[in-house]
């Protein structure tokens, strides 16, 4: 739980499961029911009281999460220029 006097806000859970539920709202508008959660990475950026740091989570080998960030940097990429 974050310091009623920090940046962090109240609850980080929220905001992870705000931007999760936000993404299986879009899956569901683009697939409706159809469809079946692979693999997942989850890439978070924490800030602390010592600084900020990445943290990434993988439910896949190693090399498949490798190609699934290299998919969405392509992604990312895109989104730029458009």
């Amino acid at each position: 739980m974050a310091d009623p006097g920090s940046d962090v806000g109240p609850d980080p859970r929220s905001k992870l499961g705000e931007e999760v539920a936000a993404q299986m709202d879009a899956i569901e508008t683009d697939l409706g029911d159809n469809y079946a959660i692979g693999n997942v990475v989850t890439i978070v950026e924490v800030i602390g009281p010592a600084g900020a740091g990445v943290r990434v989570r993988c439910n896949a080998p190693p090399w498949v999460g490798l190609g699934m960030l290299r998919v969405a940097e392509k992604a990312l990429e895109a989104q730029g220029q458009a």
